[in-house]
């Protein structure tokens, strides 16, 4: 049986590490730092790091809202593919900065890559 992206990856803590690293490349970015104004991050944090140990096929009780309704509200406030581009940039130089393979990063970008239609709510 072949391991999850999530145990390749190395499990929780690595997640751990790149949700942080990850947050702090995002709030820095004024293409998109804007969504972030007035939210908990760290509950935030906490809700997407238990949302990518699921979708990388970890152990999860990932209890959130689905995609489309989670980011409904920033849709309203104008999130478009432009944003949604920020974040997938983020999420590959997150992971680049944290040594993970570039096959590793091609899987993970797949994954974040197919919400972006829910998270956009089309």
């Amino acid at each position: 049986m072949s391991q999850s992206i999530f145990e390749q990856l190395g499990g929780e803590a690595a997640v751990d590490a790149a949700v942080e690293v990850f947050y702090r490349k995002v709030l820095s970015d004024d293409r998109i730092s804007h969504f972030f104004e007035g939210v908990d991050m760290a509950a935030q944090a906490a809700k997407q790091k238990a949302f990518l140990t699921m979708a990388f096929g970890g152990p999860h009780g990932y209890s959130g809202l689905d995609m489309r309704r989670a980011h409904a509200h920033l849709v309203e406030k104008g999130l478009n593919d432009f944003h949604f581009d920020a974040v997938m940039e983020n999420l590959a130089a997150t992971m680049q900065e944290l040594h993970v393979p570039e096959a590793l990063i091609a899987e993970a970008a797949a994954i974040a890559e197919s919400t972006r239609n829910d998270v956009l709510g089309r």
